[in-house]
């Protein structure tokens, strides 16, 4: 059998509202069951953002994204694959004739991780079939978020199932780091915490799960509906604006940066990366391309993913967040769904950019832990049950 490569590269864009593409049954299509789904996740992040390594797990969770992509890019296909960023992991759902190279590449990858930074990634993959045989759903659906950005849309209990046999399964593989498999190139960090742009407005990290499965769909559908209008749409609680991105100047922050994108510390490319940060002031506010690279961040960030869970990073004020929580309590009480929240003061983000003129994508969390943060009260709410 001949395999669906670009399953994902021909799904029809929805480029409606994000509330009437869930209203519609009809544009969510089974996922071809010759496809995989990929996890990557750092073993105890929870711990280590108590430990004042937050930086080092969202990096290592861009860096998974980033070298896949790069394998993809290189593998000259032309084949589109849908991915997931969670702040301390990444999933993605692949075709077969790639699966044997990336899941190489994410071990050599965690390999590196753990010499490196002394954090542990687990690597592990399940078929769409076997899912699908087990009766968790995978459906999916292309959303155009922004004029932009479009992003896949899952419903289903698929890749959480896979997440789960994932994790319970992994066995810590020590295997030879092979330099040739570690590709980074695009990797970036050089932005400051990101606060709103109003004084009064926090950082909301919220991570929802509708109790089941069947009623994912119309529960997000709902969910959505409702922050739109507590919170305004999309653009008006996206919190990545113009006008809030710094330059982060620190070499520290370089220094660590460096650490995840090569297999080896280099003083020529620390000082090299720290001076075009300097220099990049200047390209950023006084350049045609520069300024055209600033409005085009907002557009590429990815604030809001589902994944047959909703992933979202967004901005707001606290009586509203408030009366947000009202709604999701009572919810939660009618065993509809659970939810976890974490407010901060402001977001990070870390970057791939390969060309600042068309390709580059950036992932966004809260401070203070962000998704993890919000999965450590999602998680006790389960163990409470």
């Amino acid at each position: 059998m001949v395999e669906n490569l670009k399953y994902y590269n021909h799904l029809q864009k929805h480029t409606g509202t994000l509330v009437a593409l869930l209203d519609n049954a009809s544009a969510f299509s089974d996922v071809p069951d010759t496809w995989h789904v990929v996890v990557v996740d750092i073993l105890n992040s929870t711990q280590a953002v108590d430990q004042g390594k937050h930086h080092k797990v969202n990096l290592t969770a861009t860096g998974a994204i980033i070298s896949v992509l790069n394998f993809i890019r290189k593998a000259k296909q032309g084949v589109e694959i849908p991915y997931f960023f969670g702040g301390d992991g990444a999933t993605f759902i692949i075709p077969t004739l790639f699966l044997d190279n990336i899941i190489q590449i994410l071990d050599n990858y965690s390999i590196h991780i753990k010499n490196h930074t002394n954090l542990v990634l687990r690597v592990g993959h399940i078929s769409v079939s076997y899912l699908m045989g087990q009766d968790y759903g995978l459906k999916m659906a292309k959303h155009q978020l922004t004029n932009q950005l479009s992003i896949p849309v899952v419903l289903g209990d698929g890749l959480k199932k896979a997440e789960d046999i994932i994790k319970t399964n992994f066995e810590e593989k020590r295997t030879n780091f092979e330099k040739m498999l570690l590709n980074l190139e695009g990797m970036e960090c050089r932005w400051k915490q990101i606060e709103p742009d109003q004084s009064e407005k926090k950082v909301v990290c919220l991570l929802l799960d509708a109790r089941h499965e069947k009623d994912q769909r119309l529960i997000y559908r709902d969910v959505i509906n409702k922050m739109d209008r507590v919170f305004g749409d999309f653009n008006e609680r996206q919190i990545i604006k113009t006008d809030n991105l710094k330059l982060n100047y620190s070499i520290l922050t370089i220094w660590e940066e460096m650490k995840i994108s090569l297999h080896k510390q280099s003083l020529g490319y620390l000082f090299k990366k720290w001076f075009s940060t300097l220099i990049g002031k200047f390209y950023l506010n006084l350049s045609a391309d520069g300024k055209n690279y600033l409005e085009q961040i907002g557009q590429l960030s990815h604030t809001f993913m589902l994944d047959g869970m909703i992933n979202t990073v967004f901005t707001a004020e606290q009586s509203k967040i408030d009366e947000f929580t009202t709604y999701l309590n009572q919810l939660e009480k009618d065993n509809k769904l659970i939810y976890g929240i974490h407010v901060t003061h402001a977001s990070v983000m870390s970057c791939y950019v390969l060309d600042r003129k068309t390709k580059h994508s950036h992932f966004v969390d809260g401070t203070e832990g962000g998704y993890t943060s919000a999965a450590k009260m999602f998680k006790q709410k389960l163990k409470n049950q």
